[in-house]
């Protein structure tokens, strides 16, 4: 199961650090860097308020779809870590986030 640890502290689904959306969703079909990558499961907390009770289990998010096909740990349109960190301080559109795991596929 993926822990998502987020950086992006207006994110309605950050609760201390860690991701509490339902399922998150990286994207970034062709990235050849961390910056070409975002989380687009991002909704900004002055909007949607907290969202940090929708996960499908108990505690933290687990599910991790990514679309970034040209990231060394995509793997079927699954991140294949146990582990991701999401950063974008500020963000106000998901584009303003990105997967700071990302690395690009030899």
């Amino acid at each position: 199961m993926a822990k998502i640890n987020c950086e992006v502290t207006n994110c309605s689904h950050n609760k201390s650090g860690e991701c509490y959306a339902n399922c998150i969703d990286i994207v970034g079909s062709s990235a050849k860097k961390e910056n070409d990558t975002s989380c687009g499961s991002f909704l900004d907390k002055h909007h949607y308020s907290e969202l940090t009770n929708n996960t499908l289990s108990s505690g933290s998010c687990d599910c991790l779809k990514c679309t970034a096909e040209t990231c060394r740990f995509n793997d079927n349109r699954l991140c294949n870590l146990d582990q991701i960190a999401v950063s974008g301080k500020r963000a106000e559109y998901y584009t303003q986030t990105e997967c700071s795991s990302f690395q690009l596929r030899d």
